[in-house]
């Protein structure tokens, strides 16, 4: 009896140090913001923390993250699932743009295991777009219950201000904390106002990543394990010029 209570103890205190950690950690979507007609896109998606470039050997990805499911919306809403293959540090795919307008790649992966009593539910999202025209840059492209969207993410240029609405459960996500890390890894927090809107001027061209997570306090259970807690995170890509 008392090495079984040792052991109990031992592993609330080992999901005390180690939860933290891997719920701080994001999975992401990083593509090229343009493509071709007729050209392969890529699409890499990583696990880490994009401000310290610390990303994790795509061997070492926990549970069943891998499992994550990955999803090209065309302009015209035809969707299709993207296979994808293990290289060393990521996950890639590919597709071809057929049509001119905003191709939308949307991630979802909920975990199967548990931790502690948190069930932990990674999202992502990034657009590509073809030609001039702006046909699909919408935000119901991305079916997540959690999810970010910006019409300027097509013409996204240094200096000049983006602006990001975030989106929960199908309505706009009011006076939530968000996050932008640029490219140099530098970060601001903001909070959203009341149509669930965050606004921020890009000083460094390259990639911006904002982030949205949410606690949703309800309890069940998920593989046979009971939760007491959801917690939900949004990564969304935007490439400014």
């Amino acid at each position: 009896m008392k090495s079984n209570s040792l052991k109990k103890l031992a592993f609330l205190l080992l999901m005390l140090v180690t939860t933290p950690s891997l719920f701080a950690h994001a999975l992401w979507i990083e593509t090229k913001a343009t493509g071709t007609k007729g050209k392969a896109q890529e699409i890499s998606v990583y696990f880490g923390e994009f401000s310290d470039n610390d990303i994790t050997k795509s061997e070492k990805w926990f549970s069943d993250l891998k499992d994550f499911t990955l999803v090209l919306v065309s302009p015209s809403k035809k969707e299709t699932k993207l296979t994808t293959k293990a290289l060393e540090n990521k996950y890639q795919a590919f597709f071809t743009p057929d049509e001119d307008g905003v191709y939308t790649i949307v991630m979802h992966h909920k975990v199967k295991d548990v931790y502690g009593t948190m069930v932990l539910d990674y999202n992502s999202s990034a657009t590509v777009t073809v030609g001039a025209a702006t046909k699909g840059n919408e935000s119901t492209a991305n079916s997540n219950v959690i999810s970010l969207f910006s019409k300027d993410v097509t013409t996204a240029k240094q200096k000049n201000k983006v602006n990001v609405i975030a989106s929960y459960d199908g309505k706009i996500a009011k006076e939530q904390k968000m996050k932008v890390i640029a490219p140099n890894g530098w970060e601001k927090e903001l909070w959203s106002n009341e149509n669930g809107e965050i606004s921020f001027t890009p000083i460094w061209p390259g990639n911006y990543m904002v982030e949205f997570a949410y606690t949703e306090k309800a309890s069940g259970e998920h593989n046979g394990k009971k939760y007491d807690e959801i917690w939900k995170m949004a990564t969304y890509l935007i490439a400014v010029k």
